[in-house]
């Protein structure tokens, strides 16, 4: 005889087929029969525990849960017995409460009707995707918020960073899957190569380009068009230093954390003014203590109190062992790095959103 564990594995099976049927407003879906071996064990005591077993956790003995339907058989061991013949969820609420998914469904329910009223286009894609909902039930206002964009600005040849969405920095590249399987439907014919695989390319975006590196062999070149520079952003994110606003008489060097140590000897950069975008962490500010040694010109940008307050909620945990005493920063740098030495925070400069930082540039 079937067993409640046999009986909610079951249920739980049905889970996508019933979503399924929420999307599709089908009605029919309860009554819904569970099929099951209901053939008594031989050995009557055992029989019997099978059956209390089973009617325990039905709506004869609860207010939730399957029906059993009974009919009074003759057999042949135990003669006479009332033995279930069919077991049924008779209702939505039965059904959710039995298998514990009533919160779920309501928030299933919710985001559907969220999906489909902006975006009636995707009622399929839901049929489709059900388990693609609950499993990002929390993100679907920042979901609808890309998508929104992307159908009034397909093609924006923008680096994600940069698109005017107000979500967290790496929300698109964290959640690039089903971003990608609703604009395949909502901006299909904006895609110029269905074939791309890579999202920046396949959505009309910019991507990281492929380095080269070159050297300027002749001198009056090289002075013509690198006399004129007066300021000097280092940058340790790569996707901020390809970011990073036009900036009258200036470049931008991508720092790649320690690496700065390469600079020390670049003379010129003595007489320049520089400007340094790091980490708001323990690292962040050893790179910084160790660059205004190289060049005492240096000047932090977003690397303070205030910045770390208006991201804080990104923050996260970064507690370090006996973090150094650190020289040659000012005021303002020392209190934030004591601050973050005391606390054992971190914000990465990514973190940082692409709007703020343009107060601060260029």
């Amino acid at each position: 005889m079937i067993t409640v564990s046999e009986i909610k594995k079951k249920a739980n099976t049905l889970y996508r087929e019933y979503l399924k049927s929420i999307v599709e407003a089908n009605q029919s879906f309860f009554p819904k029969q569970i099929r099951s071996n209901k053939k008594p064990s031989e050995d009557f005591v055992k029989m019997k525990e099978e059956l209390n077993e089973l009617i325990s956790c039905s709506t004869d003995r609860k207010p939730y849960g399957y029906s059993i339907h009974y009919e009074t058989i003759n057999t042949q061991k135990h003669g006479l017995q009332s033995l279930p013949q069919s077991i049924t969820f008779e209702c939505e609420d039965n059904y959710l409460k039995f298998i514990g998914k009533e919160k779920a469904v309501a928030l299933f329910k919710k985001n559907v009707l969220q999906i489909t009223s902006e975006f009636p286009q995707l009622r399929h894609w839901c049929q489709n995707n059900p388990f693609s909902i609950t499993a990002n039930f929390e993100k679907w206002n920042d979901i609808l918020k890309v998508c929104r964009y992307f159908t009034s600005n397909p093609n924006p040849d923008l680096y994600i960073r940069q698109l005017p969405i107000e979500i967290h920095t790496k929300f698109i590249e964290e959640n690039k899957a089903i971003i990608q399987s609703l604009l395949d439907i909502l901006i299909y014919n904006h895609i110029q190569d269905q074939n791309e695989r890579v999202f920046e390319k396949r959505f009309g975006l910019k991507y990281k380009p492929v380095q080269i590196r070159i050297r300027i062999l002749d001198h009056d070149i090289a002075n013509k068009y690198f006399s004129g520079l007066t300021d000097i952003s280092i940058t340790e994110n790569e996707m901020n230093f390809l970011t990073l606003p036009t900036i009258k008489n200036g470049i931008a060097i991508f720092g790649k954390g320690f690496a700065i140590n390469a600079l020390k000897n670049v003379n010129w950069l003595q007489t320049r003014s520089i400007f340094y975008w790091g980490d708001i962490d323990i690292h962040g500010f050893q790179i910084l203590s160790q660059l205004k040694a190289y060049f005492p010109n240096t000047k932090s940008i977003m690397m303070n109190m205030n910045t770390y307050e208006q991201f804080k909620e990104m923050s996260v945990e970064n507690k370090v062992a006996n973090p150094p005493k650190l020289s040659n920063l000012d005021e303002s740098e020392i209190c934030m790095y004591e601050f973050l030495k005391e606390n054992g925070r971190r914000l990465e400069q990514e973190k940082i959103t692409y709007w703020y930082s343009l107060k601060f540039l260029g």
